[in-house]
C-alpha cells in the first residue's frame, strides 16, 4: 500500500473533491474524462496534485468540478456529512 503524502496548502477543496468523488463512485479516470468533455484539459498528475492540494484550482475548474460532483460551490468547500445527506 502506498504511503500517503501530507496534504498541501495550494487549495482548499482538494480533499473534499476526493471525498465527494468517492461518494459518487467516480474514479480518477472517469473524473478526468468528465473534466475533459467540459473543456478542462488536465491529466492524471494534475488531478492528483489538485486532490492533494499541491496545485492551485482555477475558478472555471471549480465550477466544472461542482457540476460533475452534483454539488454547489459552497458544498465543494464544505461537503455535507454522510448523516446530513441521508436526512
Amino acid at each position: 500500500m502506498p504511503k500517503r503524502r501530507t496534504v498541501g496548502t495550494e487549495n482548499l477543496i482538494g480533499q473534499n473533491v476526493v471525498l465527494l468523488r468517492k461518494r459518487k463512485g467516480i474514479n480518477q479516470t472517469i473524473m478526468l474524462a468528465q473534466l475533459q468533455v467540459r473543456g478542462i484539459d488536465i491529466g492524471q498528475s494534475a488531478l492528483s496534485a489538485l486532490e492533494g492540494q499541491v496545485r492551485k484550482v482555477s475558478d472555471k475548474e471549480m465550477l466544472v468540478l461542482a457540476d460533475i460532483l452534483g454539488v454547489t460551490l459552497e458544498e465543494l468547500f464544505n461537503p455535507a456529512t454522510e448523516e446530513e445527506t441521508q436526512k
